[in-house]
């Protein structure tokens, strides 16, 4: 009963705490140390970009993937070494693309050379989300600044923690409400679908062999689904083969994707299923005839993703790396 009720009185702290963590970022918190980083930071994201189309999708999802787990903090950066296994080398994580990091990396080393020690690693990925998202047709939200690069990272920590493909969408929703949203906001950065790829085997099961009475889902429009599989018929041979997540539009933001769901051209099981639950169609509907607020409900969940579990003050620092500790014992 004790540890109960001290359990309880921690937790009220930290919800007292809360609005104090969040007002610690702010958009001008470089203005003095690094005036020059936005502009850094635009420069560096649109030569990648150019360079590499592929790089906006990338960094979207690395963003993802290093908020859900111990929140925006780039622990997703860390590289493994003998001592400890980092968290981008858990199985979920193998297939993201390497453009994500190196986009990162790029900043950083040209914010070194500005500014050096100043900037996060986790205000860099941010931010290149961010602008990236912009530079692709969508929409600009502000982000506060200020986060601090964490001093944990482990794969251990990553197991059981993303969306799959292969979740019912009880499964899905409950990830996103557990970790404080609501599902409105969960089909709103879903919509982050309508950039980037998904490889072959993580859809491989609604092409070949889906059940007893049909060899492709049918949920899938047939054409589709045809090209699909030509696509992806030797994909157990070559893991990296991909298709875009929207087919219409694949690399310009915009509510296709939703459009996409209503055709049958949702690429991943849990997409199709975003369409089908009483609880998300409404919402696919909505953003598929309303671009606008679409981008509007992206842009706030965004920020409400980037405020999770903030490192700040002690408790990260400023990595002179991004893909190591800066005290190489740490782990």
């Amino acid at each position: 009963m004790i540890c109960i009720y001290k359990y309880h009185i921690f937790y009220l702290f930290f919800l007292a705490l809360f609005p104090f963590i969040q007002s610690k970022l702010t958009p001008n918190y470089y203005q003095k140390t690094c005036p020059k980083f936005l502009d850094i930071m635009k420069e560096t994201v649109a030569a990648k970009q150019q360079l590499t189309p592929s790089t906006a999708g990338a960094t979207l999802r690395l963003f993802f993937h290093d908020c859900m787990i111990g929140g925006c903090d780039a622990s997703i950066l860390v590289a493994s070494n003998a001592f400890n296994k980092g968290e981008r080398d858990a199985d979920i994580n193998l297939s993201l693309s390497g453009d994500g990091f190196d986009v990162v990396t790029r900043a950083k080393n040209r914010l070194e050379l500005e500014c050096p020690g100043v900037v996060s690693c986790s205000d860099i990925i941010a931010t290149a989300a961010r602008d990236l998202v912009v530079l692709v047709g969508g929409p600009f939200y502000e982000l506060g600044l200020g986060r601090k690069d964490s001093l944990v990272s482990r794969s251990v920590d990553a197991e059981n923690k993303y969306p799959i493909p292969t979740m019912t969408m009880d499964q899905v929703i409950n990830l996103f409400t557990s970790k404080g949203f609501t599902i409105q906001e969960m089909v709103a950065l879903v919509g982050a679908h309508t950039i980037g790829f998904s490889h072959c085997k993580e859809f491989s099961n609604r092409l070949f062999n889906f059940s007893k009475t049909a060899e492709t889902d049918p949920k899938y429009q047939p054409e589709f689904a045809a090209g699909l599989k030509k696509l992806c018929q030797n994909y157990q041979k070559d893991p990296s083969m991909s298709a875009y997540n929207d087919v219409m539009t694949p690399k310009k933001f915009d509510n296709m994707y939703f459009k996409n769901l209503k055709r049958g051209l949702g690429l991943l099981a849990t997409d199709s299923l975003m369409f089908e639950d009483k609880r998300t169609k409404p919402f696919v509907e909505l953003y598929a005839t309303n671009e606008s607020k679409f981008f509007e409900d992206f842009g706030h969940a965004m920020r409400k993703v980037s405020v999770s579990n903030v490192k700040v003050g002690k408790d990260g620092e400023v990595r002179n790396r991004c893909d190591a500790f800066n005290n190489l014992d740490t782990n």
